[in-house]
């Protein structure tokens, strides 16, 4: 990196490429002493060796000159005009490049003067790279007298440096901004290299995986040539040697040591091979039948697992399992060889979908326990679109109808008379069948139900019950037709909501605290109640430590694993002022405890929470409200209708 004196020279170095400059000229303009000039010449020489092909030419008595093509005049050109348009955010990309990769230990007094900031922005900025380092399992630590270093190993070095741009933005700018760390003339070199194996092999991939791939081979000639190579484990070279993807991978090799002079070590070409298998999806097809019966296994137990959760009968959707039969496969190859992605639309599936991505990275922590891997939020909300995309599917393949079981003890005959009314007079109405009431819960268990209607009370069931007579006399018909616009026009305030309140702990106008501090004090308070098992506080923060569970908007909905609750509670945290939750700013906390025989309800509450958020009036007056009954009266006197289902 050169700073603003340096670039100036060069411009004017490259503006008169054609003749010797006087070193006297040149301070003068610059106003700075010749001193100054030449060591800021031995700067450029480097700088130059770097990012191009060029080279300063002196002579005594003449001056200095750059010895320079046109196009690498225009590239220089370029590159300084990038450098000047991005220098507000760039140097945060610069600095986390030099502390990941360069074997010179950086100090905040050099990066000050370089980059002409004050050790005071220095400082901010070095506990920005700290945080996002964190995310890596990075440690930036301060060695007296000898300045920052990174503690961590290679592989998780190697990851932050191709994910480096997040530092400035999630755009296609900040991408470019990465890639111009690296020489131009090996950018170009590895690019054509890349695409020319990949057309050889007649390879289709997307253009992102094909920067990606470039972008790891970049990576990989830099720490060779700093003797930092990786270690592999052997099954990932057997893994790695018996994939077509390694004869790729040698390809490449050849063609970097014949045409820049660096010959790669068999442990970098095995890494880069695992690289090229992630972005193919060829591999996976090629694997063997015990592969293939993992692959099930795992399909198998996640779509167990959410259709418990969600009551959503998701093995009909044939297109789902074909899905994650395909995306699978790559994500645990990611996971298992510890390459990190970061998923850009993370953050609005998780606004999106609160639900949805609560019931996949609860069911993802069984799948994690029983294969001895960690799926991470960013693989787990890409698997969200899947599943989101089969609810709707087997929404619109129900064509909207409502599922209706009736329960009648009267016999058959009067059972068949009931039914046979829904349909004439209830055209928007599916009865799925009509048994007596012990066979209720195993209905229930086996199809998705949106209502029960009972010619008897009922108790305690996890579906809405309207008790009717078997005539379905007008009473009937009155009663079932304010239920069915009561569910197109839904307040946000249902009773089970106020008595789970009610059930569940209280603490409005709070002063902050860390979120897990929260989390254990209030899943104390219920162990001390008698409704969540001793294990409930530590779930519920191991499974914050998972994916942080902020929803937007100044809203956090802390859960954990139903099998932790006895009875169904929801407590409420308001702080005075808004507290770190994960990469939001929160105020409103609900701490879910929602047990087995009420999931049924949890849908329905997430849609509830969500239309809230939505509200900015309602959440100005919730975060002024200062008893329980203050928040009972502002949810009690918002109502919203129904939307269209899109999003949940």
């Amino acid at each position: 990196m050169i700073n603003e004196r340096q670039t100036k020279l060069l411009q004017k170095l490259l503006l008169h490429s054609d003749l010797f400059s006087h070193i006297q000229t040149l301070a003068e303009e610059l106003h700075c002493s010749e001193k100054t000039v030449r060591n800021d010449l031995k700067t450029l020489h480097y700088f130059l060796r770097e990012h191009s092909g060029a080279e300063l030419l002196r002579k005594p008595g003449l001056g200095v000159q750059v010895s320079i093509t046109e196009e690498e005049k225009n590239h220089l050109f370029g590159l300084l005009h990038k450098k000047s348009s991005h220098e507000e955010t760039d140097h945060l990309l610069e600095i986390g490049y030099r502390l990941l990769v360069e074997e010179k230990s950086q100090t905040i007094q050099g990066l000050a003067g370089e980059f002409f900031m004050s050790v005071k922005e220095i400082k901010e900025s070095i506990a920005v790279i700290s945080d996002w380092l964190a995310t890596f399992d990075l440690e930036l630590i301060s060695k007296q007298r000898l300045g920052l270093a990174i503690a961590g190993d290679e592989l998780k070095r190697r990851s932050a440096v191709a994910h480096l741009s997040e530092l400035v933005a999630k755009d296609k700018a900040a991408s470019d901004s990465l890639v111009r760390l690296f020489p131009q003339h090996e950018v170009n070199f590895i690019r054509k290299a890349i695409a020319d194996r990949l057309d050889a092999w007649n390879w289709e991939i997307a253009a992102e995986k094909r920067e990606s791939l470039m972008i790891h081979a970049l990576i990989i000639m830099k720490r060779v040539r700093q003797s930092s190579t990786i270690v592999m484990k052997e099954n990932e070279r057997k893994e790695a040697r018996d994939a077509e993807e390694f004869t790729m991978a040698e390809e490449l090799a050849v063609v970097i040591k014949d045409k820049l002079k660096l010959s790669l070590p068999e442990s970098e070409k095995v890494y880069f091979t695992l690289h090229l298998i992630s972005c193919s999806d060829s591999y996976f097809l090629r694997q063997n039948d015990n592969k293939e019966a993992l692959m099930n296994g795992i399909v198998e137990q996640l779509t167990t697992q959410l259709q418990i959760l969600t009551m959503t009968n998701f093995k009909e959707d044939l297109i789902l399992l074909e899905g994650l039969k395909v995306h699978l496969p790559s994500t645990i190859h990611r996971v298992v060889h510890g390459f990190a992605i970061r998923n850009p639309m993370l953050e609005e599936i998780k606004k999106m979908y609160p639900y949805m991505f609560s019931m996949v990275v609860m069911a993802l922590e069984e799948v994690n326990d029983s294969y001895g891997i960690y799926i991470p939020e960013d693989e787990a909300a890409y698997l969200v679109l899947h599943f989101q995309a089969s609810v709707e599917r087997l929404q619109k393949k129900r064509e909207q109808k409502k599922r209706v079981l009736i329960v009648c003890e009267l016999g058959v005959g009067m059972s068949q008379l009931l039914e046979a009314k829904l349909e004439q007079n209830y055209k928007g109405m599916e009865v799925i069948g009509s048994i007596g009431a012990q066979k209720l819960d195993d209905m229930l268990e086996t199809y998705s139900v949106d209502l029960v209607l009972s010619t008897r009370e009922l108790t305690n069931q996890r579906v809405p019950v309207l008790v009717i007579s078997p005539l379905l006399q007008a009473e009937d018909r009155r009663k079932l037709d304010d239920y069915l616009q009561y569910e197109e026009q839904k307040p946000l305030f249902s009773s089970s909501m106020a008595d789970w309140l009610k059930k569940g702990e209280t603490a409005i106008g709070i002063e902050p605290v860390h979120r897990y501090e929260l989390i254990e004090k209030l899943g104390r308070e219920l162990v001390k109640k008698g409704t969540v098992s001793e294990d409930f506080p530590q779930r519920a923060v191991m499974r914050e430590r998972t994916s942080s569970t902020s929803l937007g908007n100044g809203i956090a909905i802390p859960h954990a694993p139903p099998e932790e609750i006895y009875e169904s509670s929801v407590s409420l945290a308001i702080f005075n002022k808004p507290i770190e939750w994960g990469k939001e700013q929160v105020t409103i906390v609900f701490l879910l405890a929602i047990a087995e025989k009420d999931q049924g309800s949890i849908r329905p509450l997430m849609h509830m929470i969500s239309r809230m958020g939505a509200d900015a009036s309602v959440l100005d007056q919730l975060n002024q409200a200062r008893t329980l009954e203050e928040v009972e009266s502002i949810f009690n006197n918002h109502s919203y209708y129904r939307s269209s289902g899109k999003n949940e």
